[in-house]
């Protein structure tokens, strides 16, 4: 049953979000506490963020960090504070994952599909429609 580490069916957690106030200082404290620099940073215009990644392939730690006062993160940040943002699970349709859980109750926040971190098709779904989380689907670049 059990293939290596991996349950078959079970889902892949890309990366977990976290919502930083200063990317400098997190990216400081996370590469001393993980004894590594990020993999790699980005900014993402629509989503109004910079991120920095750290690890590579599924289970990555990304700090988000916000661009304006007004992008989703810095509302985050004022509501919220620092801390986790989302879980982001790995998906190989996006439309036909995103089709299911919306029969299955749950809210896409709009726009349904977009471009996130490395070109990526994401969708989000809404936390008041999850039980209080906030889930990202990410669809593999090289699929669309």
């Amino acid at each position: 049953m059990n293939q290596g580490n991996r349950i078959p069916g079970a889902p892949i957690i890309d990366h977990v979000g976290i919502a930083v106030n200063s990317l400098p200082e997190a990216v400081r404290l996370w590469s001393a506490i993980l004894g590594q620099p990020p993999s790699g940073e980005e900014t993402v215009p629509s989503e109004g963020i910079r991120a920095a990644f750290f690890g590579e392939g599924s289970g990555r730690i990304e700090l988000l960090a916000p661009l304006t006062p007004e992008s989703p993160i810095a509302r985050f940040l004022d509501r919220r504070g620092p801390g986790i943002h989302h879980v982001c699970v790995c998906v190989d349709d996006l439309e036909t994952a995103l089709a299911e859980a919306e029969a299955a109750g749950a809210e896409a926040i709009p726009p349904r599909i977009r471009r996130g971190a490395g070109g990526a098709r994401i969708a989000f779904l809404h936390p008041r429609s999850l039980k209080g989380v906030l889930l990202e689907m990410r669809e593999d670049p090289e699929r669309g």
